[in-house]
């Protein structure tokens, strides 16, 4: 059972942090997939930063480990943890997202909403963020508090090292995302951020529509290499994406057949995710 204070801080601060989550064997069984997904890239393979100072292996719900990764989950323990997070008497598995910053030489993450370019709504969607390296806070996902039930902004791009703003929709309707970093910069308390330092087996569970970003890699934490596994409940909604980019217009970039059949306010459903409580 998770205490009350890890339920609030999710559900107010929209991030908490699980110690000891997951077991030795749960955790060689994350890396193993994390490993697979690496050597083989799926068709959602991001390289629009390569050669710049935020180059990382990204990748997100790789059909070619869609098996693997619905197996895997079977075994973990995240059923339960978001039917107390949320409230939600059942849970089904989305897909999962990898990182993979190595070297010392990527830069911080852009701040941005994954309800941005997903067609996501609703209270209960939650990332379980599964990281295989020791992280100071520094180094961890930072998260802009409270946020996830704040403003909806447009997205990043993520194609402008230069200006992590630089709009995924640009549809005149949703704000342009501030420059965290840069007003950060200028006075270390213009944001209000929540990271935690984690150890291997520690799980980091935040909202997907918290403003969300940072952990860099450097000299002294050379390495990062994280497993998302991302999930939704009862509360959870379809919600059209601007029409505006036409990578992400209405349906998002992932599971698009899938998401067509789907109406604004409909509930978040398809037999293609699994239902794991």
């Amino acid at each position: 059972m998770l205490d009350q204070e890890t339920i609030r801080q999710f559900r107010e601060d929209g991030i908490t942090v699980v110690r000891g989550c997951l077991s030795e064997k749960q955790l060689d069984a994350c890396h193993e997939v994390f490993a697979w997904n690496v050597a083989n890239p799926g068709p959602n393979n991001y390289r629009a930063l390569d050669g710049t100072s935020l180059a990382t292996h990204i990748d997100n719900a790789n059909p070619n480990s869609k098996a693997k990764l619905d197996a895997l989950v079977q075994g973990l323990p995240f059923a339960r943890i978001f039917q107390q997070l949320w409230g939600s008497e059942h849970v089904w598995y989305f897909a999962e997202e990898i990182f993979a910053k190595e070297g010392g030489k990527s830069g911080r993450g852009p701040f941005h909403q994954d309800t941005a370019n997903l067609p996501w709504a609703g209270k209960h969607w939650g990332n379980a963020w599964i990281s295989f390296h020791r992280l100071p806070a520094a180094n961890s996902l930072q998260v802009v508090r409270g946020s996830w039930n704040g403003i909806e902004y447009d997205g990043a791009s993520f194609a402008n090292p230069d200006d992590p703003t630089d709009p995924l929709h640009d549809d005149g309707v949703l704000p342009r995302l501030p420059h965290i970093d840069r007003e950060l910069a200028q006075d270390p308390n213009a944001w209000d951020l929540v990271s935690f330092d984690v150890t291997p087996g520690d799980v980091v569970f935040l909202h997907p529509r918290s403003i969300h970003g940072g952990a860099h890699v450097d000299m002294q934490t050379p390495n990062r290499h994280t497993l998302v596994l991302r999930f939704f409940g009862d509360d959870a909604t379809f919600r059209e994406l601007p029409r505006t980019n036409p990578k992400h217009a209405r349906n998002g970039f992932l599971f698009r057949e899938e998401m067509a059949k789907l109406n604004e306010g409909d509930p978040f459903r398809s037999p293609i995710f699994q239902q794991i409580a």
